[in-house]
């Protein structure tokens, strides 16, 4: 019991208590927690659960990592180099040429995660042996740890296939892969786990259908819009129509039992920290000024501020300014142009999630490169802070899953595409211009969708795993990722963990040594 304590103190509290007196964010406890106290008082499961949603915002510049980053949207090309970046890549170009392996990884030692899976196997110990916390309390909480768990082992999954599974809390600090030693467990196994763990969150919410924490906390809405995500997954894998019924149900159980959920009239509504857990949001991470940032955002995705003030806008015809592009970053995985193009000019998420910037001669604009500003974060003392909350799954997402399903199911999946396009294209929409089935891409449903879900949801860690869940040849097509090459639809297990573990065998196509 005391060795789990120190699990907690360890690698849980300390992240807590460092920040105990922040109480915007609603994620932290107030008063300080003993070994001898723990497990002991309802107010203490309430903080562990705060402390598990904080170790998972810690995990979020992995799971874009591993969701998007070997995707067809950042990389450098022809008239995007070092001179609009001002940076060298530093290896990220790892991600989007397909060059892993086991010393450059891309990611090490699983993400991290299996850290924060045991801290979720610790949390189900104790609420399935403990009587002071309430039945509904208890219920909702299981249906949390559950569904997280399934996030995680759902990013494991589509990320090395077979991994070790571990469902019962370990003693030890810092818990990694080398910790378990232990053999991986086949795909199948981990899909089953997936499902069994999606099942048992469900039961356990219930009729329980409520957000927390101004959609800040994991829900039965969260646990519905992976379960889509993990049934479309397998309707593309065998499982045929049974299971795209499965995801398109879930979906509508969202629909049918929280109907605020909407889509805002504006897409750049959605991101401003003005804005958090709006009707469109289903399961955010949490960020807040002088609390926590996008650090990931800043040391990666935009540029110094002293180097982008040579570009100029075009569209407003200014030059960029220290004042109002204070990004105060590093550009080392730049949007590329090619992707930047793929939006109509017409289509508000173009620039509502890119910046393009433009050399000038005379009265000549020429595009030098271009950035991801989706998340713009707030001014604070002259400094931008990067601290918008970062979505996980909003209502876009739903109506995207949903028209999948229908036309998996032979269904018409027009309403569900023209609700996003017609925001998309606001005053401009023209029904039988940009409307679905009038775009010439809307031969091809399938592409339709990933085109759609291209552009809605650029920088939100989903378009590797979109093409990846439609299938290998979307993934060829879309991406430099060659037929030839098909052992690298999977992540490299990286030196550290293959040398710890014994019992692991490097992902098949990769070199172990």
């Amino acid at each position: 019991m005391k060795k789990y304590i120190a699990i907690l103190i360890s690698s849980l509290w300390m992240l807590i208590l460092i920040t105990s007196c922040r109480k915007q964010l609603d994620l932290y406890p107030v008063s300080s927690i003993s070994d001898a106290q723990y497990w002991k008082t309802p107010e203490q499961f309430d903080a562990f659960v705060a402390g598990l949603h904080t170790l998972f915002r810690n995990n979020n510049a992995a799971f874009q990592t591993l969701g998007e980053m070997r995707g067809d949207i950042f990389g450098t090309e022809p008239g995007s180099g070092s001179s609009f970046t001002g940076e060298a890549t530093q290896g990220l170009e790892r991600f989007w040429t397909q060059n892993l392996n086991l010393d450059n990884p891309g990611v090490s030692n699983f993400g991290g995660f299996y850290s924060t899976i045991n801290q979720i196997n610790l949390l189900i110990a104790k609420l399935n042996t403990t009587s002071v916390v309430t039945p509904a309390n208890k219920n909702h909480y299981l249906g949390i740890a559950y569904g997280i768990r399934a996030y995680y082992y759902y990013h494991l999954y589509r990320s090395w296939g077979g991994v070790v599974i571990s469902t019962e809390p370990i003693t030890g600090d810092n818990i990694n892969i080398g910790n378990l030693a232990k053999a991986a467990s086949s795909a199948a196994e981990v899909m089953a786990l997936i499902k069994a763990d999606l099942e048992k969150s469900v039961t356990s919410f219930g009729n329980d259908y409520a957000i927390r924490n101004n959609k800040g906390y994991w829900s039965k809405a969260a646990t519905q819009m992976l379960k889509a995500d993990v049934y479309l997954w397998t309707t593309n894998r065998g499982g045929g129509a049974a299971d795209a019924t499965i995801a398109k149900t879930a979906l509508t159980d969202i629909q049918s039992n929280i109907p605020a959920l909407q889509l805002l009239p504006s897409y750049a509504n959605i991101f401003p920290t003005t804005s958090r857990g709006n009707n469109e949001i289903i399961f955010s991470i949490r960020y807040q000024l002088n609390e926590a940032n996008l650090s990931f955002v800043s040391s990666s995705f935009v540029p110094q501020t002293s180097l982008i003030t040579n570009f100029y806008d075009s569209l407003a015809v200014r030059q960029f300014n220290v004042t109002t592009d204070n990004w105060g970053g590093l550009l080392r995985a730049p949007v590329r142009i090619a992707a930047y193009r793929q939006f109509s000019t017409l289509d508000t998420r173009r620039l509502a999630s890119i910046q393009a910037a433009y050399t000038k001669t005379g009265s000549t604009y020429t595009i030098a490169g271009c950035f991801a500003d989706k998340y713009a974060g707030e001014q604070s003392a002259g400094a931008r802070s990067i601290d918008n909350d970062w979505p996980i799954y909003r209502y876009a997402d739903l109506l995207l899953m949903k028209a999948e399903a229908e036309v998996a199911l032979g269904q018409d999946p027009s309403a569900e595409i023209n609700l996003v396009r017609a925001r998309a294209f606001s005053s401009n929409y023209n029904a039988s211009v940009q409307g679905y089935p009038n775009q010439a891409i809307d031969a091809n449903p399938k592409e339709a969708i990933l085109q759609e879900r291209f552009l809605e949801f650029v920088f939100e860690g989903k378009r590797w795993y979109d093409l990846r869940r439609f299938g290998d040849t979307y993934v060829y097509e879309h991406t430099t990722l060659l037929p030839s090459q098909s052992y690298a639809l999977y992540w490299p297990i990286d030196r550290n963990s293959l040398t710890n573990n014994k019992l692991l065998v490097q992902t098949p196509g990769y070199s172990a040594f």
